[in-house]
């Protein structure tokens, strides 16, 4: 059950204010992606005005629509999948009846963007792999989303966001280095493809401006896993260092981690020399230390990590966060509270940049919706509309996409194209 009265007191997302059209207007996606990375792909290209319809199962859809929190007021619209799938259309299509293929080639052949990211084979099975919607618009930008790839010895295997942490040495890098790696709370993995199928898309748009071509794009969870390593994976290939898991504390920098005020936790990061001295010197009031000859520098700092954490946490836990932010912001020492979600979402920052608002829902009146973070002056993203129910948009897709009369969807609805 949604919390209503909390929805409500949220502040109403502003209209969209652009000079100009939306920068993807005009570009139609067919979307057959489902969970996370596929979906937050293809919604970011309907942010920025790219008519985006989702191809999905009658009645049952796209199954992270049921991930909870669902309000029983809703019909298959979980809080997770609201968050994945604004600006979208959904047309509930059975793609296993005849019927239902023929309305989802139709509709291939008048797009610009096909996405997906079904297991290895099932768009093959459905008679729809690249080759032959190639054939069917040679214009096409084919977009497929895997675990580890469509091709070679790994192409079969299924794969997660946790799976692909794991398995890209990410986990072992995180946590502390008296237990086992862990996982991140959020699906980085599954953002970061997202991120990364969008930029592929748009490049490949853009090669098509110039030459007039469609082309096949890949995106795999795991590539983009390794990616997420950072510059770990560079100082591994260069030296042979393995990466140790250091908690909160950097092992490149310091003094970086966490630490205690009196009430509040909170994250300090001296990325390199004039850092350590502008906190040592302006906002801890030890100009000795800032300026000794071994402290100033990196590289002797890293290794008397404990001795310079000891000082820094007697000192910070003797005043209120309230006295040490100020000090920090003026000193311009890298810093931020550790704040819960509910913290983080209600903050200052959060509300200054316009995050975090609520918009218009036909059946809850109001639900939560958290901005894109791509801000473009001229134009911006669209005025976002919430995400759709299933086949909420089928048969206005059907007139006005692909023009079809009342006896042609008639005829289709008759024979199993939209589910018994």
């Amino acid at each position: 059950m949604f919390d209503q009265a909390r929805i409500d007191a949220l502040p109403i997302h502003r209209a969209s204010t652009g000079e100009s059209a939306p920068p993807l207007t005009g570009v139609r996606v067919v979307d057959f992606t489902h969970f996370v990375a596929g979906p937050l792909a293809t919604m970011t290209l309907a942010d920025f005005g790219a008519d985006v319809i989702k191809i999905e199962a009658p009645r049952k859809g796209d199954d992270f629509r049921h991930y909870p929190p669902v309000d029983p007021a809703l019909e298959a619209q979980g809080a997770p999948f609201l968050w994945s799938n604004r600006n979208k259309k959904s047309l509930a299509l059975d793609m296993k009846s005849p019927a239902g293929l023929e309305v989802a080639k139709a509709l291939i052949a008048e797009a610009d963007v096909l996405v997906e990211n079904f297991s290895t084979g099932v768009m093959e099975r459905f008679g729809l792999d690249y080759a032959t919607c190639k054939a069917l618009n040679p214009k096409l930008i084919y977009c497929s989303i895997s675990a580890y790839g469509r091709e070679g010895p790994y192409a079969d295997r299924l794969g997660f966001d946790p799976i692909a942490q794991a398995e890209s040495g990410f986990i072992s890098m995180n946590g502390y280095s008296d237990r086992q790696g862990v996982r991140t709370g959020s699906a980085i993995m599954d953002i970061a493809t997202a991120m990364s199928a969008t930029n592929a898309m748009l490049l490949a748009l853009l090669a098509r401006a110039k030459d007039g071509k469609g082309q096949l794009v890949e995106v795999a969870l795991f590539d983009t896993a390794v990616l997420m390593t950072g510059f770990a994976a560079m100082q591994h290939l260069t030296t042979g260092y393995e990466p140790r898991r250091n908690g909160n504390t950097s092992p490149d920098t310091c003094p970086s981690g966490v630490f205690l005020s009196a009430d509040k936790p909170f994250y300090i990061n001296c990325g390199n020399d004039k850092i350590f001295q502008r906190l040592f010197e302006h906002v801890l009031e030890r100009p000795d230390l800032a300026y000794d000859p071994e402290l100033s520098q990196r590289e002797h700092r890293l290794k008397r990590r404990e001795e310079i954490f000891g000082l820094m946490d007697e000192a910070f836990a003797k005043q209120p966060w309230s006295h040490w932010a100020p000090k920090l912001r003026s000193a311009a020492v890298p810093h931020g509270q550790v704040k819960s979600l509910s913290e983080a979402l209600a903050s200052d920052e959060a509300r200054s940049r316009e995050l975090v608002g609520r918009i218009p829902h036909p059946v809850k009146g109001w639900i939560p919706n958290i901005a894109t973070p791509l801000k473009l002056a001229r134009t911006p993203a669209i005025t976002p509309i919430a995400a759709p129910a299933v086949g909420q948009d089928t048969d206005q897709v059907l007139r006005d996409v692909l023009h079809f009369d009342e006896q042609k969807i008639d005829a289709l609805r008759k024979s199993g194209a939209f589910g018994v």
